[in-house]
């Protein structure tokens, strides 16, 4: 039976997201910065898995795929999409058609 936390998490990795086109990754120690060119915003991505992650969406279905891709174990997927709904919150990210 899934948790809360999986369940929350179900409707984001569900989703088909790509890094949005205004967006730039800079790579850094802990991770990257996203900055995005049209708000301004600077956003930290704390770990490089996130990172790996982030790039990967546009090459995946779904989030759940590119997490699976990027050997990402399922137990920490509900993380994951608490940061990239966050990530989708700071339009860092943007839905794809399938």
């Amino acid at each position: 039976m899934p948790t809360v936390a999986e369940h929350v998490a179900d409707p984001v990795l569900a989703r088909s997201l790509a890094l949005h086109p205004h967006v730039a990754l800079r790579p850094e120690p802990f991770g990257a910065l996203a900055y995005h060119y049209d708000t301004r915003r600077l956003v930290f991505l704390k770990h490089p898995d996130v990172v790996r992650v982030v790039r990967a969406l546009a090459d995946h279905d779904t989030v759940r795929d590119a997490l699976d891709a990027c050997e990402i174990a399922p137990a920490r997927h509900a993380s994951f999409a608490a940061a990239i709904a966050g990530l989708l919150d700071s339009e860092m990210l943007c839905d794809r058609p399938r």
